[in-house]
This record gives structure tokens, C-alpha cells and sequence, in this order.
């Protein structure tokens, strides 16, 4: 007989993986709640050419594409975005904005498997859609931030940079739109002396080029420091003095708003999708090398899917990397404190009315395990304990004669007995 593994890159979540999982799951559906995010449940194939529209070389090599039984080429999804971008462009296009959109589930992209790295994940995705305020590009840091503390993690860093401060000065230098690309490419590999190597050999000045090397080597947390310095190198490029104006004001109303964000700003920041126009960010923890969000304005994306001219922002979310950087950093999780039942039955003559109080309890919002391996009492416990179960109903005939059954305590080994009726209150405590 073969063995049968998991396909490479992809991976099984155990149950407390699956758990951590679905708890940053719930914090992501919460923070949308809180900022008024409504969800939406888009195709996980769609369009090769719609997935494939500015969504950069890096990525376009890494889609899992494929044509189906009629020929037509399509893609599984390696973002959210361009979905978003479709329904707005589409399904959406008469209603008012702006729109505040969440969505969450599993993409795909052909990634060598590393850590934090695989070729199935998981986001949560949340886009402002129909905004061009820098309010609306703070919003969607400081949602993110809810997030990041939703989940308890600790020392983040926002990696911020502005796509409109680069692309601003080779705009302005006559640079063409793929030449444009391929050099953000390279920066956002970190790639710069091959980006720099290209600006040059497409013709641009050495006054550029050093200009262009300061705003590489720009970087630093006194953001309102490091955005004077790059309107002071930009000064003579209109469009990219525009654009640090713009990431100036974005900061400012984020540290305004009293929320504590650890905030480095990047002129030289780049991120692989070719769709940003400005304010990009990504998260990061000191424990991980790997971005746990990324995000971004994103003014055209619409537009080019045959929609009204839209601005756009909005930000991605790793579940799954920040269930390992929650795992790195040993958060405990804050769940209910819901107890676990086992309810065991003494005997054959008891089963049914242990099954009966085991409905009873779940109907009462307990979460209850039935005892079906047929062990006998001791076994039962000690299978019980070893799954952490928080008490034990135990179900004899000699009790249920008089409506009671008896009630273990499995952390303080303690027991009662107990009316069947009052079993439910009881437990809760």
C-alpha cells in the first residue's frame, strides 16, 4: 500500500492548531463588528486574467492556473483584492459608498514551503472602498493594530512606506510603467543595487540616481522626522512631494488618534503588487521574518475592471502566521471559560437516560463528550483527564432512582451527588 502524505506545501491543522486557528479567526470577525465591516464570500476560482491584472510578476509565476473542461483559463485565488475589486466594479457598482468589506478563507500561491510560508494560508481580508481620505488609509492601520492586539501580541512594528514617493520620481523621469514595476519588484525583494542598476541603465541622470539611493537608505521611528527628510530630497518632483504630504498626513492622524502603534517608516518600502498608488504597510513581530499583514491604497484596481474611477484601501491579514507568531510568543488564548463534560453510564440499564442528560446539558449551551469506548469507570476517568476535561457526570442506577446522578470535579477531585435538574446550574457554577 502507498503512503499518502499531504500534497507539498500543504498542511493538516491538529486540534489545537485548528483551535489557535479558528480563534483568530473569531478576533478577525470581531474587529470587522467593531468597525462596521460587512462580510462577503467570494469564488476561490475566478479568472486567470482577472487575478493576473496587476498583480505583479512574483506573483502572476506563483498562481496555481489551469484551464477548465471548456477551455477558459482560471486560477485559484492567491489574494482577495481583485474579487473585491469585481464585485465593486460589478454587483456593487450603484451603491453608495463607501463600502466597508471583510472577507476570510483559504489562497493559494506556488511558494517554496518555509516557515510561515506554505502554498495554502489563510487571511482576513478588510477593504475601505470609495475614499481617497487619508482617514480612511489610517483606519485601516488602526484596525489592523485591533487586530494585532485582539489576538495579544506584543512588540509590533508597522513597516510604512508610500508607493507615490518612488513611483513619483520616476514618473517624472520619463520612466515607463513596466520599467516602474520591475524596479519595485526588486525593492520589495530588497534587491536595491540590481533596482538602481536598472533605473540607471534606462537612461536617468546621476542627480536622480543618488536621489534615489538617499531615499533607499531613508528609514526610521521618528516618522515625522524621516517624512521631513523625504519632502526634502523630493522637493523638485511635484508628484512625489504630493505623495510624502499625503503619508505625513496619514501618520499624523494615526498617532493623533491616541492609539499606541509602533510605527518605522521606509522611503524605499515596496510591496510585489503592481495595483498600490499609496500608503503601503506591513506587520511584523521580532520573533518572525515573515510579514503577519500587509496591506495598502489601491486607487485604480476598480476602474481597470470596468467600474467608476474608485479609491480603495485595504489590508490582508495572516491568519495562520499569526497563530505562529501567537505560538512564539506563548499567548494564551482568552476563551470562554465554557466547562467539559464527560458523561459516563455506569451500566447497559442507564445508557439511554445518560444520552437523555448528555442532550439535556448541550440544550443548556454545555459542551458535553458521551463515553462510547465502553471503558470501564476508572479508564473513563482517566482517558477524561488526559483529554483536560473539566468534570465527569457519572450515571448509576442507584442515583437516577432518586433523579440525581453524580457530579466529579476533575481539577479538585472533588464529587457530589447531584438532582438532575439542578445538574446544568450546577456545573456553570
Amino acid at each position: 500500500m502507498p503512503e499518502f502524505r499531504t500534497v507539498r506545501g500543504m498542511r493538516d491543522f491538529l486540534p489545537d492548531e485548528a483551535r489557535i486557528m479558528k480563534y483568530v479567526e473569531s478576533k478577525a470577525r470581531g474587529v470587522a463588528e467593531l468597525y462596521g465591516y460587512k462580510e462577503v464570500m467570494t469564488p476561490l476560482v475566478e479568472s486567470y486574467e482577472l487575478l493576473a491584472t496587476k498583480a505583479g510578476e512574483e506573483v502572476r509565476l506563483r498562481m496555481f492556473s489551469f484551464k477548465d473542461l471548456g477551455g477558459r483559463m482560471i486560477a485559484l485565488r492567491p489574494e482577495f483584492t481583485p474579487s473585491i475589486a469585481r464585485l465593486v466594479a460589478t454587483t456593487l457598482r450603484n451603491e453608495p459608498k463607501p463600502f466597508r468589506l471583510f472577507c476570510l478563507g483559504s489562497l493559494y500561491r506556488y511558494d517554496e514551503p518555509q516557515r510561515g510560508r506554505y502554498r495554502e494560508f489563510w487571511q482576513s481580508d478588510f477593504e475601505l472602498v470609495g475614499s481617497d481620505k487619508p482617514e480612511a488609509d489610517a483606519e485601516i492601520v488602526l484596525l489592523t493594530n485591533s487586530l494585532m492586539n485582539g489576538a495579544g501580541l506584543k512588540n509590533c512594528v508597522f513597516k510604512v512606506g508610500h508607493v507615490g514617493v518612488i513611483r513619483g520620481v520616476l514618473s517624472e523621469e520619463k520612466l515607463e510603467d513596466k520599467v516602474q514595476n520591475a524596479v519595485l519588484q526588486l525593492m520589495d525583494k530588497k534587491q536595491y543595487e540590481d533596482a538602481l542598476r536598472l533605473v540607471k541603465d534606462s537612461g536617468i541622470s546621476e542627480k536622480c540616481l543618488a536621489l534615489l539611493q538617499n531615499l533607499v537608505n531613508l528609514k526610521g521611528n521618528d516618522v515625522f522626522e524621516i517624512t521631513k527628510k523625504m519632502k526634502e530630497h523630493v522637493g523638485h518632483y511635484e508628484k512625489a512631494m504630493a505623495a510624502a504630504d499625503n503619508l505625513s498626513s496619514i501618520l499624523r492622524l494615526i498617532v493623533e488618534s491616541g492609539c499606541k502603534i509602533e510605527m518605522r517608516v521606509e522611503a524605499g518600502f515596496a510591496r510585489g503588487l503592481e495595483y498600490y498608488t499609496g500608503m503601503i504597510f506591513e506587520v511584523y513581530v521580532p520573533e518572525l521574518d515573515v510579514a503577519l499583514s500587509g496591506g495598502g491604497r489601491y486607487d485604480k484596481l476598480v476602474e481597470l475592471f470596468g467600474g467608476e474611477s474608485t479609491p480603495a484601501v485595504g489590508v490582508a491579514n495572516g491568519i495562520d502566521r499569526i497563530m505562529l507568531a501567537m505560538q512564539e510568543q506563548k499567548v494564551k488564548l482568552d476563551e470562554a471559560g465554557e466547562k467539559r463534560v464527560v458523561v459516563i453510564s455506569v451500566g447497559e440499564e442507564t445508557k439511554a437516560e445518560a444520552l437523555r442528560i448528555s442532550c439535556m446539558l448541550r440544550n443548556s449551551n454545555i459542551t458535553v463528550e458521551f463515553e462510547v469506548m465502553g471503558r470501564k469507570m476508572a479508564k473513563a476517568l482517566e482517558d477524561a483527564d488526559r483529554r483536560k476535561m473539566d468534570c465527569a457526570v457519572i450515571v448509576g442506577k442507584r442515583e437516577l432512582e432518586q433523579g440525581a446522578v453524580v457530579l466529579k470535579d476533575l481539577k479538585k477531585r472533588e464529587q457530589t451527588t447531584v438532582g438532575i435538574a439542578e445538574l446544568a446550574k450546577t456545573i456553570r457554577g
